[in-house]
């Protein structure tokens, strides 16, 4: 059986409690992707900076970053995987779209299209989201939206204008 390619947006706008900052938190969270059984890193983007959408003056900016996994995993054991790099992160949910030490969504798993249960399948905001696309655009230039057909870099372009920046480094 071959591999599935899986893309997994990476993000954080809170230290941990331990101090760590975010860009040290997604750091972390890719060497915790490739310690998930049956999975491996293949690519992994730059980082970017980007404001939180929706706005929240509660809430610093975001650092952002998708990285390509491969391995044979289902979208049910994946997602618990990523749930469980969260929780060890410290990620709390106080209330939606609140700041966090962590936030790991499963965009993409092979193409598969499902509505539910969870996870929903590509995620249903991805294609809205520059700081989802611009990164995924490095590490898959060729990905297409298994729903729309649209190509990356045509749903970046389509974008509306979102503050948006590629860290240096």
């Amino acid at each position: 059986m071959s591999d599935t390619m899986a893309i997994v947006a990476i993000g954080a706008n809170l230290p941990r409690l331990d101090g760590t900052p975010a860009i040290g938190t997604c750091r972390w969270a890719v060497g915790e992707l490739g310690r998930i059984p049956g999975m491996r890193v293949v690519a992994v983007s730059s980082w970017w900076e980007s404001a939180p959408i929706p706005p929240d003056p509660r809430s610093p900016p975001y650092i952002n970053g998708v990285a390509l996994l491969a391995g044979g995993l289902g979208p049910e054991e994946l997602l618990a995987a990523l749930h469980r790099i969260e929780d060890e992160a410290g990620r709390a949910r106080p209330y939606v779209n609140a700041p966090r030490v962590l936030d790991l969504d499963l965009i993409d798993l092979g193409g598969m299209v499902r509505a539910g249960p969870a996870p929903i399948l590509p995620h249903p905001r991805a294609a809205e989201r520059a700081f989802v696309l611009k990164p995924l655009a490095e590490v898959a230039p060729g990905w297409v939206h298994p729903v729309s057909g649209e190509g990356v870099a045509a749903l970046i372009a389509a974008l509306p204008m979102q503050e948006i920046s590629r860290l240096p480094g």
